[in-house]
């Protein structure tokens, strides 16, 4: 029978479904994050638009204090980039993931960490986690404490090792709402109170297979590229294929073949789709080596600035320009600016444009906020 064609539109509606972007979700934050996989994190006031986007009456306050409270933690996961995830998420999925993060000391720290020795290394990471246990610490002083012992191989290094070979999180109040503090670290069993003895490790097999069918509820319909480019994993193709009886196949109109899970929602594509404002680096950008669901390669390239990626605004269920908010100190006042990739079609631009106002009022609740639409290409600057 010849596999079924799915159009780009049909992909873009069943991604925004599962991605509580098509309409907002009653579910709890606690339970999208954990749908979600994680969302990433790294800049950590992100997961509060992200979430306010996707969450009816989204409290930021309540949201706040569970990770005050431990119930979400801020760790390294997928690609080796910071996540907030569920605490019984985050030992299960960093199991699956040591060398996504062994992989990242092979580049810029490669030379130096190539001096040590396998027993060396393993007392560096036993040091390291004595001192992130003993306090939290940020990664210049914990390299520097590390570097006493092992100066020549140099306090970033050092750091860096430990960070990749243990699951660390940051502690409060790095990531609580509206406020600030310095990204400081211990390891994941310290904070939440877990035996290292009790330590959970990837099960072959079955553990990678879990992590696949959780990716496409969250994600699907996708490609094993998509799956790896997002997890950090290679190797998948052979996960996908034994889990073959139990997904449904695709193909797009390029026609890579898709995955997906048999009960999963794939709405019409006549669907409509709600304006939305997202974060820089959302979940929705690094779900997929390709990213055509959602926007073109053109104006990808135009929501990237050297290594700074911009806020985006969908009309349509599509990327169409970015926006950036700008508060005063005493947040009294907001302006949030538009930049659109085009001009847009009426409706979409009033849509967008309530949106804005509304996502305003979420980070500055009664201020003198003025949403403004300025033609200014900030990918071009």
């Amino acid at each position: 029978m010849q596999t079924k064609v799915l159009s780009t539109r049909e992909i873009n509606r069943a991604t925004l479904e599962r991605q509580a972007l098509l309409a907002r979700t009653d579910r709890s934050p606690v339970e999208v994050v954990e749908h979600l996989v994680g969302m990433h994190a790294q800049v950590p006031g992100n997961v509060y638009t992200a979430l306010w986007s996707r969450v009816v009456d989204f409290d930021p306050d309540a949201f706040s204090r569970l990770i005050e409270e431990r119930r979400v933690v801020r760790v390294s996961l997928q690609r080796s980039t910071l996540h907030l995830v569920t605490a019984e998420d985050c030992l299960p999925l960093r199991g699956l993931l040591p060398e996504v993060h062994l992989r990242t000391l092979k580049g810029a720290f490669g030379r130096p960490l190539a001096a040590l020795s396998e027993a060396e290394t393993a007392e560096v990471v036993a040091r390291g986690r004595e001192l992130v246990e003993e306090a939290p610490r940020s990664s210049h002083e914990l390299g520097g404490l590390l570097a006493e012992r092992w100066p020549e191989v140099g306090r970033q290094a050092l750091a860096m090792l430990v960070r990749q070979y243990l699951p660390l999180v940051q502690v409060p109040p790095r990531g609580l709402w509206q406020r600030g503090g310095q990204a400081r670290h211990t390891t994941v069993q310290h904070w939440l109170g877990v035996d290292h003895a009790e330590e959970t490790t990837a099960e072959e097999g079955t553990a990678v297979e879990r992590l696949v069918l959780r990716y496409l509820a969250a994600f699907g319909p996708a490609s094993v590229k998509d799956a790896q480019m997002w997890s950090g994993l290679t190797g998948l193709r052979e996960v996908f294929d034994a889990l073959r009886d139990r997904l449904v196949c695709f193909r797009d109109e390029a026609g890579a073949e898709l995955y997906d899970l048999p009960d999963a929602p794939r709405p019409d594509a006549d669907t409509p789709a709600p304006a939305r404002l997202l974060p820089e680096y959302d979940n929705l950008f690094y779900g997929h080596a390709d990213r055509s669901r959602v926007v073109t390669r053109e104006d990808q390239r135009r929501t990237w600035r050297g290594n700074t990626s911009y806020s985006v605004f969908l009309a349509d269920g599509r990327i169409e320009g970015v926006w950036r908010l700008e508060v005063d100190r005493r947040r009294t006042a907001g302006t949030l600016c538009l930049h659109p990739f085009r001009p847009l079609p009426r409706p979409q631009r009033a849509a967008v444009e309530a949106e804005a106002a509304a996502l305003l009022e979420f980070h500055v609740p009664g201020g003198a906020n003025d949403v403004r639409w300025d033609e200014t290409p900030l990918w071009e600057a």
